[in-house]
């Protein structure tokens, strides 16, 4: 999914260090950011802000729908670039069609992983189906390391199977968790899952203590590490703890869906769709997105070509300042 906003701030993600402090949750709040025009179809943003730029190596986090598509008119993001970044595409309803420059046409459903892999650049579109009727779920980023980050561009489809951990249905996406690995690559230690647990359930996960973790809450009332959180809200817990408990302390189904990882140990500079390293980098993307693709001065480049019937995404203008770090 494209970063639509029309002022999209510079983002700045500082490294976070492991600490042996007990595990106390921090609530991050939802913002509402409007993605299209008039019927524009809204999400809920809960990373980056202010108060925490990354979980692990995870940098951005939309949770959307559900939406009734013939009021929203659904997802409609034409064609727009990506670097430095692998996009996480899970739907609880609803099918999109994914379309990119490396040549791949998909459907994004339930219960599937689509990842993509921006590496030195790709651009991609996202177009709900005409037969979904209500769209639901949650596009996720994550950073790719110095390392790896220039690598080629690449697309995955992974069909996930769920498996039982106590009174827990736990669909693993990313890395491993209850003893279960997926099959998708990542470049950082990861790891991704929905969990979902009926009214008054509960359930425990021995975790990786480097590790920091993100709960989002889709539906239900929950207690995260003694901590109640509503729906909507992300709560975060740093790096330490060898276990995480979650209950469920309403009458009705819970979804969450689980997100950790390493500390990067980087800083990165998140601005529209692209990660980088500093004003420069950043500046040069766009430069190349507008000439390549928006302007049609090359007949392929860093970002390639999607097979798409419409315009793609101009790039916003940069700010008036130069893109660098903040605290």
């Amino acid at each position: 999914m494209s970063n639509l906003e029309r002022d999209p701030p510079e983002i700045v993600c500082a490294a976070t260090t492991v600490t042996d402090a007990p595990a106390l949750v921090e609530i991050l709040q939802p913002r509402d950011v409007p993605l299209g025009g008039p019927r524009a179809m809204a999400v809920r943003r809960t990373l980056p802000q202010r108060e925490r730029s990354l979980i692990g190596a995870w940098c951005f986090v939309d949770h959307y729908g559900p939406d009734d598509v013939s009021v929203t008119g659904g997802m409609v993001v034409p064609p727009h670039p990506h670097t430095g970044l692998q996009t996480a595409s899970w739907l609880f309803a609803g099918e999109v069609e994914h379309r990119d420059s490396v040549g791949s046409l998909e459907l994004v459903r339930p219960g599937e992983l689509n990842l993509m892999t921006a590496g030195a650049g790709i651009s991609h579109s996202e177009v709900s189906t005409p037969s979904t009727v209500r769209l639901h779920g949650v596009q996720l980023w994550i950073a790719l390391p110095d390392a790896t980050r220039h690598q080629a561009p690449r697309f995955e489809n992974h069909v996930i199977e769920p498996i039982r951990q106590g009174e827990a249905t736990v669909h693993v996406f990313l890395g491993e968790l209850a003893g279960h690995r997926a099959s998708a690559v990542a470049d950082t230690p990861l790891v991704g899952a929905q969990i979902d647990l009926p009214g008054g359930a509960s359930v425990e996960f021995d975790v990786d203590p480097g590790f920091e973790h993100g709960l989002l809450v889709d539906t239900g009332q929950v207690r995260l590490a003694g901590t109640d959180l509503q729906p909507d809200e992300l709560g975060f817990v740093a790096a330490g703890p060898t276990s995480i408990r979650v209950e469920n302390t309403g009458d009705g189904a819970a979804r969450l869906v689980l997100l950790g990882g390493e500390p990067l140990g980087e800083q990165i500079v998140m601005w529209w769709n692209f990660i980088g390293r500093n004003h420069d980098e950043v500046a040069a993307f766009r430069a190349q997105w507008q000439t390549e693709v928006i302007d049609g001065g090359a007949a392929a480049g860093r970002f390639g070509r999607v097979a798409y019937d419409g315009a793609p995404l101009p790039a916003p203008m940069l700010p008036n300042v130069r893109l660098k770090p903040r605290g």
